[in-house]
């Protein structure tokens, strides 16, 4: 009986341990020297919290934000960001076994500045966020991982009350439905969060809908954007406002039913929200804040979808942009622009509360992170 158990205890063991090295850290860069790893991808062990160098990408200027394709085969980024007239996406191939990522291709972007880049679930659409002209463009992806030339491109001229920051348009992300049948834009410029269908089996999948913008507080900056698990609610952080907005969400349509901040009530200005996700779970929210605040806002998500704020944990570091969950909601890692550090925090399930675990990675001026089970 005793080697029986023990024989399950160790194919559990086993079986945890081949789990824990299939999770992968994908890592990008405002780094402009061409000599420099750019893009850096690392093991996650999901049982340590320890991140372990794969391989690394260079001759890349600026792979700002990055997202993996859903099969976990490609990777593509935002490249040339903050690059006066450029902006490129561009594509790799990563293969674990061989530990390399290889350059395929890039396309212009649509825009100068791009910001965001999303892959539709079929594998065979890019879009992208152009922040400082304020577009979305739709690319065709290839089966072998390349950026086909551009499909769609709608740019955006209206703007906000801010006299500095809103004179016009500027797309910050290019986010999904659950369904990923529609398109959702926040645009920072225009208090907007834009929305079109998408229709996967058209040349041109971005089509308009009756209501083609859902409109925020003015001089809130909607960022970025994210949905609940159970498909209901959506929540879009406010850069220039320091706020989420909550909002039921059904067939294309946002509702808003609360906004609450992501700092505490004695901060009054000086607002850089950036970053917002959702544990797998969906009992709890995280956003970044930068700014003077640097940290990470934890909320619980009751059954309405409301939140309340239950905590605060610094990220360690300056300039948290971007941070991701694994897919197994126990780990969040963030990722420090001005300190060039990227931290594992261990995610309490029940609490929802976070702490340092692992070791830490530094990487001159990192600006995203993504987190991948391959």
């Amino acid at each position: 009986m005793k080697l029986k158990i023990n024989l399950v205890a160790i194919a559990f063991l086993v079986t945890l341990n081949i789990f824990s090295q299939n999770t992968y850290v994908f890592l990008g860069s405002y780094n402009k020297d061409k000599n420099a790893e750019s893009i850096q991808i690392y093991q996650l062990d999901t049982l340590k919290g320890k991140l372990t160098k794969v391989t690394s990408a260079k001759n890349v200027i600026n792979p700002s934000y990055l997202t993996v394709s859903p099969n976990g085969k490609y990777v593509y980024a935002c490249t040339e960001t903050k690059t006066p007239n450029d902006g490129n996406v561009s594509s790799f191939e990563f293969n674990p076994e061989n530990k390399t990522l290889t350059f395929l291709n890039k396309q212009k972007s649509g825009g100068e500045n791009p910001v965001y880049v999303s892959v539709h679930k079929s594998g065979k659409w890019l879009v992208n966020a152009n922040y400082t002209e304020g577009s979305v463009s739709v690319h065709p992806l290839l089966k072998n991982g390349k950026i086909d030339s551009l499909a769609q491109n709608f740019q955006y001229s209206d703007g906000s009350v801010h006299k500095e920051r809103q004179t016009r348009s500027h797309v910050h992300s290019a986010v999904f439905s659950p369904q990923n049948d529609y398109l959702f834009l926040p645009d920072l410029g225009a208090d907007k969060i834009r929305c079109y269908k998408f229709d996967e089996t058209q040349k041109q999948p971005l089509v308009e809908t009756k209501n083609p913008f859902t409109k925020t507080d003015l001089e809130a900056g909607p960022r970025h954007f994210t949905f609940h698990p159970n498909q209901k609610f959506g929540y879009c952080i406010e850069e220039m406002a320091g706020a989420i907005s909550v909002y039921q969400y059904n067939d294309g349509t946002l509702k808003k039913i609360q906004r609450i901040n992501t700092h505490p009530d004695k901060i009054t200005e000086g607002f850089e929200s950036s970053d917002i996700h959702i544990s797998p779970d969906g009992r709890f929210l995280y956003a970044t804040n930068r700014g003077k605040e640097n940290n990470i806002a934890i909320f619980s998500i009751d059954e309405n979808g409301i939140l309340k704020n239950i905590g605060y944990q610094s990220t360690l570091g300056k300039h948290p942009r971007i941070f991701a969950l694994d897919e197994s909601g126990k780990f969040l890692v963030a990722s420090n622009v001005l300190t060039g550090n990227v931290v594992v925090f261990k995610r309490n399930e029940k609490t929802g509360l976070l702490r340092k675990i692992g070791n830490e990675i530094k990487m001159e001026n990192v600006s995203c992170v993504q987190v991948k089970r391959i």
